[in-house]
């Protein structure tokens, strides 16, 4: 019988018209935030909708970046940066920092100022020489030659870098960067470096996402900005090994980051959530002892999809340009593990889906949208090529 059948007096009709309210709202927002996928064993699709072009060959590249005439920076983790024209000719650019290289460390990421046109400022990340070796992101000035780097300074570098009690420093740097839209903001992703408390520990940057401005300093609405120290700097927190960092179309910042024995993740960050690694993960340890899954532990925010078995996620943009208008606001990930080009799917609502898994032969280390609408791969080897996809067999 429903509730509405029995004589209610004023008082209480609107006590359970105010607890249907309630209800009604808790279980549209059970319903919203649905478990998140595993496509960790979709299969490749049958055939490539693409034609690869191979365009220049690079010792280890880890990270490509446009500059507006079309020519592309490229790094490779062994300490060297190129300027590379879209025929392949490449000339290196000196001035570069010197670098620890070793396993996944070395020179990392590479990317633009929002003010290119104004001061001619590139950024980079790299595992530092010497000791330390600590993540360090610094800024320098591309000369009009495009041959040498000039001013370079570090704006930021990861210390206190924790307990090395654990076996060294360890590889898992991170230090992917993503400008927000407007160019206020720097967001910088700094792996745990294989010590995985570290992600949990306040006083740490590292298993962070962080936020400054372009130019080092401490946005005063950070989440923990008057904390000071390390903590100022987070944005988020509980993150593993992230290779992966970009702004989407809407304005939603998302993050994909390799999980242990399974349970890699693609994320939508948020201010002030924390990620829930060591605690939580949909993988297990690689010794094979199991770690609690994400819903065991509510207070934690759980990935949108996640890959189990692994596909080793690596470089993420989202595509904006006119060469495959079918795939518009997609995001593609580089997947070294398994060897692949994926595409994935967003339903606006903050869900999302692999919609394609391509079999590209080689570890896909970085990709990125060239200006002409192009997709552009960087292969993850000692003789990694530079490919150019456009629309085709």
């Amino acid at each position: 019988m429903s509730i509405l059948s029995f004589p209610l007096r004023p008082a209480c009709w609107r006590q359970c018209v105010a607890a249907a309210v309630l209800l009604a709202g808790a279980l549209g927002q059970a319903s919203h935030a649905a478990a998140p996928r595993n496509e960790g064993n979709r299969p490749f699709d049958k055939t490539l909708p693409f034609a690869v072009q191979p365009v220049a060959t690079f010792d280890m590249p880890w990270a490509l970046a446009f500059l507006p005439d079309g020519r592309m920076l490229v790094t490779e983790k062994t300490g060297h940066l190129y300027i590379v024209t879209a025929q392949g000719r490449k000339q290196e650019i000196k001035g570069v920092p010197a670098v620890t290289y070793s396993g996944q460390n070395g020179l990392l990421d590479v990317a633009l100022s929002p003010t290119w046109k104004d001061d001619g400022m590139i950024y980079l990340t790299y595992v530092e020489a010497g000791d330390g070796a600590n993540l360090a992101l610094a800024r320098a000035r591309l000369d009009q030659e495009g041959s040498t780097l000039r001013d370079l300074r570090v704006i930021w570098r990861a210390t206190p870098d924790g307990d090395k009690s654990g076996g060294g420093l360890g590889g898992q740097p991170g230090g992917i960067i993503a400008f927000s839209p407007d160019g206020r903001y720097l967001f910088l992703t700094s792996g745990d470096r294989m010590r995985p408390r570290t992600a949990q520990d306040p006083k740490l940057p590292l298993g962070k996402v962080l936020r400054i401005f372009p130019d080092g300093r401490v946005p005063p609405d950070n989440p923990w900005a008057r904390e000071g120290g390390a903590r100022a700097l987070m944005w988020s927190t509980g993150h593993r090994n992230p290779y992966g960092l970009a702004y989407a179309p809407d304005g939603k910042l998302w993050l994909h980051e390799m999980g242990p024995m399974g349970g890699d993740e693609l994320n939508l960050v948020q201010a002030g959530k924390n990620y829930g690694w060591p605690v939580v993960s949909y993988g297990d340890n690689y010794n094979g002892t199991p770690i609690p899954r994400p819903p065991t532990h509510p207070e934690f925010q759980e990935p949108v999809l996640y890959w189990t078995p692994v596909i080793a996620p690596a470089g993420l943009t989202f595509y904006q340009g006119k060469m495959f208008p079918q795939w518009e606001g997609s995001a593609f990930i580089g997947a070294l593990r398994s060897q692949a080009l994926v595409r994935v799917s967003f339903d606006g609502q903050g869900g999302a889906r692999e919609e394609n898994r391509w079999n590209m032969g080689a570890r896909i280390r970085d990709v990125a949208e060239g200006p002409d609408g192009a997709l552009w791969l960087l292969e993850d080897s000692s003789e990694g090529r530079l490919l150019r996809l456009t629309p085709g067999p």
